[in-house]
């Protein structure tokens, strides 16, 4: 576990590394360019077919074109990295009052402790308002994102096991270890962990999530020809998003909540609105085409 990959130059070619350089960054990064990516190439794919229009831009010579949305990805993903860093800061914040309080600053310039559905709500606020600036209608263009947006995910949940930032289960149960189940992938001590390492060794729930996101991505992928209306797609996304966080939730540290005579988190209560809202819409777009 390398909370800075400069760490791992060091260790592995015996030279330190002048610039520290944090794995949580660099996989976060590395997340938003293969959500573009393939967010762009499912725009290209969209717009050839016809399902989602053009946008209209300008040319040296004074002349207006029709071009594939896929020319705005680059400022989509600028603008969803950052309005996204800022809604999983708010949100770490409003589920986390009393460390706010007693560390601000801390809690605020931290480079890890980032909630992602925060992130992803502000996100796609500030996105649906960009995509509204070009009358583009927003389902397609959410179709188109939403294998990326699943797989990004899973890449970020990479970052946050390499840094150790408190993004882990609770205590693991050593004795129920399965046989032939790998070490690793039942318990980790995270030594090196940003924070600070857990009293005692934890699931790993970020490698569960990492693998889990990995194959609904698959599936996604699988569906992105639906013949459905669009915001199918997405709709899926949101029920599969929502049914792996309150599962991995179970075993997941975090600060619960009173609600109605249970306890959930606050990632918990947004994951079963998104599992609804995410039904909602399938039960709306469940008409084929044509």
């Amino acid at each position: 576990m390398y909370p800075r990959l400069s760490d791992l130059f060091r260790d592995v070619f015996g030279i330190p590394f002048p610039v520290p350089i944090y794995s949580f960054g660099v996989m976060v990064a590395v997340a938003i360019l293969v959500g573009t990516w393939l967010g762009a190439r499912e725009l290209d794919r969209k717009y050839a077919a016809g399902i989602v229009g053009g946008v209209r831009v300008g040319t040296e010579n004074g002349r207006t074109v029709e071009e594939s949305p896929s020319i705005l990805v680059g400022t989509l993903a600028v603008l969803a990295a950052v309005m996204g860093i800022v809604g999983a800061k708010l949100f770490t914040i409003l589920g986390n009052p009393g460390r706010f309080l007693l560390d601000p600053a801390g809690m605020l310039f931290s480079t890890g402790g980032l909630t992602f559905y925060g992130g992803l709500i502000v996100a796609g606020g500030a996105i649906v308002w960009y995509l509204r600036r070009y009358d583009l209608s927003v389902a397609p263009v959410a179709d188109a994102a939403a294998p990326g947006l699943m797989l990004a995910y899973g890449i970020g949940r990479i970052g946050c096991h390499l840094a150790g930032d408190g993004d882990w289960g609770i205590a693991a149960d050593l004795g129920a270890k399965p046989d032939g189940w790998p070490m690793w992938l039942w318990a980790e001590t995270y030594p090196n962990a940003i924070v600070g390492p857990p009293p005692q060794p934890v699931y790993p729930t970020s490698i569960y999530e990492a693998l889990a996101a990995t194959v609904l991505f698959g599936v996604l992928w699988a569906l992105r020809r639906h013949p459905f209306r669009a915001g199918w797609l997405f709709s899926l996304y949101l029920v599969l998003n929502g049914i792996e966080r309150v599962l991995i939730e179970q075993i997941r540290v975090n600060p619960e909540y009173t609600l109605f005579g249970l306890t959930p988190t606050q990632a918990e209560i947004i994951a079963v609105l998104l599992v609804i809202a995410g039904g909602v819409g399938l039960a709306t777009t469940w008409e084929r085409n044509g």
